[in-house]
């Protein structure tokens, strides 16, 4: 008797190991299962933006999947900025009552982009840096958030002018922010121009509604649909308020620029 009691004791026990044991397996290769990210890499073609380029003393050229601009970075609009001999020579009349013009007038220059068609988001995030970090459509170049290292645009905005660009000490011009005459040009949600990493920078305005910084990434962009990419791409927009163009770094990885 005692005998026949031990053995159903040790089967029983024998039964409750094996059932917790397969509890356990179970709910690991489910949980692993369940918390294992998918990565997927999007690359994006976006060789149809080419033909929107247009500006004086613009050029590029394709070849091995990217695409090469050479700019001599000549607004094709009017500006105080200009060389009073100059047809596009015009004294300030924009909004900003402030406006106090820099000694500086505009020069041709001559700076090369070379870009990727196919960006994709870059493993890692480099920062943009001071002087030219993207092209806008009329081959005039953008500029980042800062007027110098770690300096805010608060007071240099004041010698922006109507079209809210000006020069620098060499006579480069450039937009920090908003490029209004393109948004005017071709309306507020329309295409502006690439940054070196490929990827499209877009007016403040989608779907019918005005962007701010909050909306977007850490990168001051988005993926989202746009007019010339209707199954959506990640891009930029341009705000009214700082970072104004881009945030904390290029969503893509740069490709070279000289001058």
């Amino acid at each position: 008797m005692k005998k026949n009691l031990k053995s159903i004791v040790m089967m029983s026990t024998l039964a409750l190991l094996a059932s917790c044991s397969s509890s356990d397996v179970s709910g690991t290769d489910t949980t692993a299962e369940e918390t294992t990210p998918e990565t997927t890499d999007t690359v994006y073609d976006i060789s149809t933006l080419l033909s929107k380029f247009d500006g004086t003393g613009l050029s590029y050229a394709v070849a091995d999947n990217t695409v090469t601009f050479t700019t001599q970075d000549l607004p094709n609009h009017t500006s105080p900025y200009w060389p009073t001999s100059n047809e596009l020579y015009e004294d300030y009349n924009g909004t900003n009552t402030a406006f106090q013009q820099n000694p500086n007038e505009i020069e041709a220059q001559n700076i090369t982009f070379t870009i990727t068609l196919s960006p994709a988001e870059a493993t890692t995030h480099e920062p943009t840096s001071l002087g030219a970090m993207g092209i806008a459509r009329n081959g005039i170049v953008l500029y980042n958030q800062y007027a110098g290292p770690d300096q805010p645009l608060t007071n240099e905005i004041d010698s922006f002018d109507q079209w809210l660009g000006h020069p620098q000490g060499q006579g480069a011009y450039h937009y920090h922010i908003e490029p209004t005459y393109l948004t005017e040009e071709y309306g507020e949600d329309a295409f502006v121009g690439l940054l070196s990493d490929g990827f499209p920078v877009y007016g403040p305005l989608e779907n019918g509604e005005i962007i701010i910084s909050a909306d977007l990434d850490d990168y001051h962009g988005h993926t989202g649909v746009t007019a010339d990419f209707p199954d959506g791409i990640y891009h930029y927009h341009v705000t009214a308020d700082d970072p104004y163009i881009n945030g904390n770094g290029f969503f893509g990885t740069p490709g070279n620029i000289t001058n």
